[in-house]
């Protein structure tokens, strides 16, 4: 069974005045809308690593993350729709007590959910580990947590193609940094790239990208600032925004990753660090399904689009 993508995805550009009075031209692109489950950057980091196991002739895939993980529920979804196994390492032995509506939903999907206490799981990239879990599941494709291996770099670079040519600056959230490695390997150097870490402290990520890419491409910068609390938390401010701009444009963000971003942009926009002029694209990751843990906060569903 194949996995049906929305064919066509637009960017789009909100009317705002606080974008005109800085003369700044904002496009979103909306890969929020192309699919469901496997929405967002998270099919682009999928994709590579469902080839790279087929040729390895594996027809399960095992992976790990949070009780409200993305990519989790992507693996499930993917694996589902192609017909294979899945099986999910969960951080937490305290989620099984209680499975959050994104575990359910992976478990709906056929997903084996094994829950890992926070040193076991902190193991996840450990040779040993990994040579357990190679053991006692043969035949299966171990993904890291957020797709974040070379297969998935490829595949996030991949998202170029739907960024136009006159952008002067690409925004994007950074979890692991897949995606934004993979786009930055591969977009046109003379285009700056704005990277948003979403946890406290995602400084630190600075040495870990400029590892992973080529020093041709050094055209980027992060801004740390813009974490409102750590990874998974937010504050009032931040919701405040999330629904001001859902208000505004109708366009859903989500709390852990886009949300954190648009905040930033506009706060960059509003002390004039971006040049009037500038056409910035701001890549909507997806993962509207994690905000179901704050929906009664939202003036809008976990998943509107």
């Amino acid at each position: 069974m194949a996995i049906k993508l929305q064919e066509q995805l637009r960017i789009d550009y909100p009317d705002d005045e606080r974008l005109r009075h800085a003369g700044i031209r904002l496009g979103i692109l909306r890969l929020d809308e192309l699919h469901p489950r496997v929405s967002g950057n998270k099919w682009f980091k999928l994709e590579e690593n469902l080839n790279a196991a087929r040729e390895a002739g594996a027809m399960r895939l095992l992976t790990f993350g949070g009780a409200y993980s993305n990519h989790l529920l992507a693996t499930a979804a993917a694996a589902h729709h192609l017909g294979w196994e899945s099986i999910g390492m969960v951080r937490g032995l305290h989620a099984r007590e209680a499975l959050t509506g994104t575990l359910q939903e992976c478990a709906a999907l056929g997903m084996e959910l094994v829950f890992l206490s926070r040193e076991e799981y902190n193991e996840k990239e450990s040779p040993r580990f990994l040579d357990i879990l190679r053991s006692r599941y043969p035949q299966t494709w171990i993904i890291p947590e957020g797709g974040n291996n070379e297969a998935g770099t490829k595949g996030a670079g991949s998202i170029t193609r739907y960024l136009p040519a006159d952008s002067t600056h690409i925004a994007v959230a950074i979890g692991t940094g897949t995606t934004f490695a993979g786009i930055r390997a591969t977009l046109d150097a003379r285009i700056a790239m704005l990277g948003f870490p979403v946890m406290k402290g995602g400084a630190y990520l600075e040495a870990i990208l400029k590892d992973r890419i080529p020093s041709t491409q050094n055209n980027w910068s992060l801004c740390d600032a813009y974490h409102f609390g750590g990874f998974g938390r937010h504050t009032e401010a931040l919701l405040s925004f999330m629904n001001d701009f859902y208000e505004r444009h109708r366009i859903p963000l989500d709390f852990v990753y886009t949300g954190k971003m648009m905040c930033g942009i506009f706060e960059m926009i509003e002390a004039g660090s971006l040049p009037p002029g500038s056409h910035v694209i701001a890549i909507h990751t997806g993962g509207l399904q994690g905000n179901r843990s704050i929906a009664r906060h939202l003036c809008y569903g976990p998943a509107d689009s």
